[in-house]
């Protein structure tokens, strides 16, 4: 097990930030972490990483208590912090040398380096100042130094942060790839980020663990029975007239003829639409099932 929590509570005086949160990543996993600003994601990443102890609880990193054994942990961990701190007077290259060194990587610190900076595509930069750099190229700084030791374990806090969407999929390719070999904590706003990379889902809110599940699963899960149906008829209708299809919950007008049309019941009523404009002399120009999002379902949880 490469990380195990179990009941991990936060305190900040009377404030509880993180509520007996409980779970378990395996070693090879990409997890996405979600939840509101404000729902206790940074303090459990810090915990983890050795940074701020427990009120009470456990975490283990490759069955290294974090709160024993702090030194050992950061060892193991690669960690990208959400404000993701750098030395902005020095130079790229610079800079990794210095973490390196941190990291006592000795003989090996100049093979480590040319790799990481080939990873993340810094090869252009690597002579500028870090002062110098786009937020794009400093969040990439920022992921060099949390790879730079080869850990086995990364938490990264909101890694595509400031970068254009082809600088995007470029780390999403990048995450893809180290999370092979290592296990990954991942915490983002993005939500198509997590569903294209992540194998499972953590949903915190307000310091309570509400959702763990594969992240497939997690939508399937939590939206049973829930039709939402696109359609487009050729020529006018009225919500009342929608409204009293059998199984109907809610419609909404987007424009002109074309309506969203939402039903909890198991049944499809795509063909009861299309008897109901049958019966009101009405052609269906289109008609389209759409399915939940991870968005969706992340809304409703935090509501």
């Amino acid at each position: 097990m490469s990380i195990n929590v179990n009941e991990l509570t936060k305190k900040y005086g009377t404030q509880l930030a993180l509520n007996k949160v409980s779970f378990k990543i395996n070693t090879g996993e990409i997890v996405g972490f979600l939840g509101p600003n404000g729902a206790g994601k940074s303090t459990l990443m810090k915990i983890l990483t050795g940074f701020i102890p427990p009120s009470s609880g456990d975490a283990f990193v490759n069955d290294i208590d974090v709160v024993e054994n702090p030194i050992d942990i950061k060892k193991i961990i690669g960690y990208l912090p959400e404000n993701n701190p750098l030395y902005l007077d020095m130079y790229v290259k610079e800079y990794l040398e210095f973490v390196a060194g941190i990291y006592k990587l000795g003989k090996n610190t100049k093979s480590r380096i040319k790799e990481v900076i080939e990873m993340t595509g810094l090869g252009d930069e690597q002579h500028k100042k870090i002062a110098a750099l786009s937020k794009g190229y400093r969040q990439r700084v920022g992921l060099m130094q949390a790879l730079i030791h080869n850990p086995e374990v990364l938490i990264l806090d909101e890694p595509t942060s400031g970068l254009d969407p082809n600088q995007i999929i470029e780390i999403r390719n990048l995450i893809s790839d180290i999370g092979k070999e290592k296990t990954v904590l991942l915490s983002t706003h993005i939500m198509q980020e997590v569903e294209a990379i992540c194998n499972r889902v953590l949903i915190i809110d307000k310091g309570k663990l509400i959702a763990n599940d594969k992240t497939e699963s997690i939508v399937i899960d939590k939206t049973d029975n829930y039709q939402s149906i696109v359609v487009e008829f050729s020529s006018k209708v009225h919500s009342n007239q929608l409204m009293s299809i059998k199984f109907v919950d809610q419609v909404a007008n987007i424009k002109d003829n074309n309506w969203i049309i939402q039903s909890s019941t198991e049944d499809d009523i795509r063909p009861l639409i299309f008897d109901f404009a049958v019966s009101k002399s009405l052609q269906v120009l289109s008609m389209q099932k759409q399915e939940k999002s991870l968005e969706d379902v992340f809304r409703e949880l935090t509501n």
